[in-house]
């Protein structure tokens, strides 16, 4: 079995190209979020980040504490260049 890079190890080296914040989201990796995932947006740095794409190229940002009918933040879809990488090494066993 390949992986493609919706499923790539963090072990390995490398982020998956979508992860997401959400528990009930596909693309959520407790694991992973747990280690730290820092994203630099055309060139910024953002941590209110919600979800991102890498190759899409978007990202989703919470607007303020608006939260949606079902009490989930309310989010603005951002388009352009994303740069996640991880904010601390991977712990030695």
């Amino acid at each position: 079995m390949t992986q493609t890079p919706d499923t790539a190890t963090p072990q390995a080296g490398t982020l998956p190209d979508r992860l997401s914040v959400d528990p009930r989201s596909p693309h959520h990796d407790a694991g992973l979020l747990k280690r730290g995932i820092g994203i630099r947006f055309n060139g910024a740095e953002k941590t209110n980040v919600e979800e991102y794409c890498v190759s899409e190229g978007w990202i989703r940002v919470a607007v303020g504490k608006t939260l949606d009918r079902k009490g989930n933040p309310l989010t603005l879809k951002l388009k352009g260049q994303v740069e996640p990488y991880l904010r601390e090494p991977a712990a030695e066993e």
